[in-house]
C-alpha cells in the first residue's frame, strides 16, 4: 500500500527519493512527500502534495538540496487525501520527520493525551502522534527517543524517522509493513519494496517484526524494539532494475499479461521429476511420511490469491484425494477455528506482506499448526514465518491487478497437489500425464494470447454495461470469481459471480438483455450440466460470452481456448477474461496499473 523511500549518502537526495517514489506507484497511493538534509544544512525541508509523484515533483524547488533523505507515497486512511494528511509529518519545532506505513489503533486515545498535553495537531493523520511522541522524548539519542515512543503505540508500523539534531542517521522500525534495507558503497537505503531500490543495489536486509536498524552512510545495524542487537546478514535481490520497466507496452497490466508463458515456464524449471512422475519441492520441509500424515489442507489467502487457493483446493482433492477448500485469510483469524494437527495450511500471498494472512500465520504458528507459504517475494514476511513453502517465481508483478501472478499461483498448486498425490494414491500413470499437461501450459498460453484481438473486439461490446454475470461449475466457479473480481477492478463495472447451478435458486431473476454472462463452459464431465445453464439464459433474452474448448452454439460469442487436462483447464480458462478486463477498462478509459481506491499490497486489515 503505502511506500516508502530513505537515502543516506553523499548523492543529490531529492532524485534519488523521486524516482523510488515513482517505482513504488503501482502500490496505490493518494499523495506524496519528502523531507531532506544534510550534516551541513540546519533543518529539514519538506514538500507535499496532494495527487501523484509527478504532482510532488512539480512543487520540488530547484534549491532543494540534501544528502539525506525521507519520501513516502499514502493510501488514506485517517484523513482525506489532501498536503496536509500526506507524510511525511514534521514536529511543531520542525525537528523530527516521520513516514509511516500501517494504522496506530490506539492514535486516539495518544492524541487526546497529547492535545490536553498543549500539543497541536495540523493533520488528521494517526502517524502524526508518532511524531509528536519523538520530539517530546527526553532521551538523548534518536533510537531511544524512537524506542520510547514505539512502547506506547499499538498497531501496525514501518517506519523512517529522521532528527535535524541527529543528521547523520536515519532510524527505521518495522512491526507488520515491510521494511527493507539496501546496501551500498558509502551509501545506504530504505524502502518499504525492494522496487525502489533495484536501480541502486541488489544487496538487501529486510527487517523482522520488532526489528529497528540505523542507517548511517557507511554503516547500519539493526536490534530489536527493547534494543538487543540483531545480526542481519545482506542477500542479493534476483530481480535486474529492467523486471519494473514496460518493455514497450503502453501499461504494465498488459505486459504482466503477456509475460504468463515465461512465467509459468519459470515456476515448472527444475521442478520436475520424470523419473517418478512426481515434483521436487524440497522447499516445503515435509518429507513423504509426513505428507501422508495430512488429513485435510486449509489453504488462507486474500482476494485474487483466494480465488487461486479455491483452484487449489479443488486440484489438491483431485489428484490426492485429501479433503481441502479454501478460505478468506481476513475471516479465518477472526473466527476462532479449530486448528487439527493433522491439517497442513497454506498461506497464498503475492507480495508475501498481505496483513491478514501474515497474521492469520502468526495465529496458526502460535497454536502449533504447519504452515506453508506460496508466495512470489523471496524473504518477504510470510516466506520468514512459514514453516516450508514455494515461490512462484512469476517476476515483479507491478500493476495493482493481478494476472501473471495469480496463473503462475495456480500452477504452484498444481505441483503441490501432484506432490501429495504421488505420495499417496496417485499412479504413475496419473502422474505421467498432469507433467505433460504441465509442461503444454507455457505453449497454450501464447496461444490464448494469440487471440488478444477478437478479444479485444469483443469487449467492446460491454462498455455500456452496467453489470455482468459471471458463472461457471466446479472447475469452472473459482475462474468464474476471478474473472468477475478482475472486470471490477480495472473497469469499475460491477460484476457477480455465481455458481452455474446456482442460477435458479435466484440469480435468474437478474437476467435480462442489459445483463451479459459470461458462461466458463469446460470440455468435462460437467459440459451437459453447463450448457444447460445457458439454455436457462437464453429462454430469457440473456446474452452469453463463452469460455470453452469449443463453439457453443448457445452462446451469443465463444471465446475458444486450447484444452489440457481436466484438473489443469482452470489454469488456462482465466487468461482470456483478463484480456476481456483489461481492453474493457482501456476502451473506458481507465487508469489501469493504478485503478481508484486499490493498492497492491495491502499491509493494514
Amino acid at each position: 500500500m503505502c511506500g516508502i523511500v530513505g537515502y543516506i549518502g553523499r548523492r543529490d537526495v531529492a532524485p534519488l527519493l523521486l524516482e523510488g517514489l515513482q517505482r513504488l506507484e503501482y502500490r496505490g497511493y493518494d499523495s506524496a512527500g519528502i523531507v531532506v538534509t544534510s550534516p551541513k544544512t540546519a533543518g529539514l525541508k519538506m514538500v507535499k502534495a496532494k495527487g501523484r509523484v509527478r504532482d510532488l515533483e512539480a512543487k520540488v524547488p530547484a534549491r532543494f538540496k540534501g544528502t539525506i533523505g525521507i519520501a513516502h507515497t499514502r493510501w488514506a486512511t485517517h484523513g482525506a487525501p489532501s498536503d496536509v494528511n500526506a507524510h511525511p509529518h514534521m514536529s511543531a519545532d520542525n525537528k523530527v520527520a516521520v513516514v509511516h506505513n500501517g494504522i496506530i489503533d490506539n492514535a486516539a486515545e495518544l492524541r487526546r493525551k497529547l492535545e490536553a498535553d498543549g500539543v497541536e495537531f495540523l493533520s488528521e493523520t494517526d502517524t502524526e502522534v508518532l511524531t509528536h511522541l519523538v520530539a517530546l522524548s527526553q532521551a538523548e539519542t534518536l533510537e531511544e527517543k524512537v524506542r520510547q515512543a514505539l512502547r506506547v503505540v499499538e498497531g501496525t508500523y514501518g517506519i523512517a524517522v529522521m532528527h535535524a539534531d541527529f543528521p547523520d542517521r536515519i532510524v527505521v522500525a518495522r512491526n507488520g509493513s515491510p521494511v527493507v534495507l539496501g546496501i551500498g558503497e558509502k551509501e545506504m537505503f530504505v524502502a518499504s519494496d525492494v522496487a525502489a531500490l533495484v536501480t541502486h543495489t541488489r544487496q538487501i536486509v529486510t527487517l523482522d517484526d520488532g526489528e529497528m536498524a540505523t542507517l548511517k552512510a557507511d554503516d547500519f545495524r539493526t536490534y530489536t524494539t527493547e534494543g538487543t542487537r540483531t545480526t542481519a546478514e545482506p542477500t542479493t535481490v534476483e530481480w535486474e532494475a529492467e523486471s519494473y520497466d514496460m518493455g514497450g507496452h503502453d501499461t504494465y497490466m498488459h505486459k504482466e499479461i503477456h509475460e504468463q508463458a515465461d512465467a509459468v515456464d519459470r515456476v515448472l524449471r527444475g521442478r520436475i521429476d520424470d523419473r517418478f512422475s512426481t515434483v521436487h519441492l524440497g522447499g516445503l520441509n515435509l518429507d513423504a511420511r509426513e505428507a501422508r500424515a495430512v488429513r485435510r489442507v486449509k489453504i488462507l489467502g486474500c482476494g485474487t490469491s483466494y480465488h487461486a487457493g479455491m483452484i487449489g483446493a479443488q486440484m489438491i482433492e483431485e489428484l490426492a484425494r485429501i479433503p481441502a477448500d479454501a478460505e478468506p485469510a481476513s475471516e479465518f483469524r477472526y473466527r476462532n477455528a479449530v486448528v487439527d494437527p493433522d491439517t497442513l495450511y497454506v498461506a497464498v500471498s503475492q507480495s508475501g506482506e498481505t496483513y491478514d494472512v501474515l497474521a492469520a500465520v502468526q495465529e496458526l504458528k502460535r497454536k502449533g499448526a504447519r504452515v506453508l507459504g506460496i508466495v512470489n517475494v523471496v524473504g518477504s514476511a510470510i516466506a520468514r514465518e512459514a514453516d516450508g513453502g514455494m515461490y512462484v517465481h512469476a517476476g515483479p508483478e507491478v500493476c495493482v491487478v493481478s494476472t501473471k501472478c495469480f496463473t503462475n499461483t495456480t500452477v504452484a498448486f498444481a505441483l503441490l497437489a501432484l506432490h501429495l498425490g504421488r505420495t499417496r494414491d496417485l499412479s504413475v500413470r496419473d502422474g505421467k500425464r498432469i507433467i505433460e499437461g504441465l509442461r503444454r501450459l507455457p505453449e497454450q498460453i501464447s496461444e490464448i494470447l494469440k487471440q488478444e484481438e477478437e478479444i479485444k473486439q469483443l469487449a467492446d461490446q460491454f462498455t455500456e454495461a452496467r453489470s455482468m454475470l459471471f458463472i461457471g461449475r466446479v472447475r469452472g466457479y473459482p475462474v468464474a470469481r476471478e474473472a468477475s473480481l478482475k472486470l471490477k477492478e480495472v473497469s469499475y463495472i460491477h460484476a457477480e459471480a455465481y455458481p452455474a447451478s446456482e442460477l435458479k435458486h435466484g440469480p435468474l431473476a437478474l437476467i435480462e438483455p442489459a445483463l451479459p454472462t459470461v458462461a466458463i463452459v469446460p470440455d468435462d464431465d460437467l459440459l451437459e450440466k453447463n450448457r444447460a445453464a445457458m439454455e436457462e439464459i437464453k429462454a430469457r433474452s440473456g446474452r452469453i460470452l463463452a469460455v470453452a474448448h469449443r463453439e457453443q452454439e448457445k452462446a451469443d460469442d465463444t471465446i475458444v481456448v486450447p484444452k489440457n487436462e481436466d484438473e489443469l483447464d482452470p489454469i488456462l480458462m482465466g487468461i482470456p477474461l483478463q484480456l476481456l478486463a483489461y481492453h474493457t477498462a482501456l476502451a473506458l478509459g481507465r487508469d489501469i496499473d493504478k485503478p481508484r481506491n486499490l493498492a497492491k499490497s495491502v499491509t493494514v486489515e
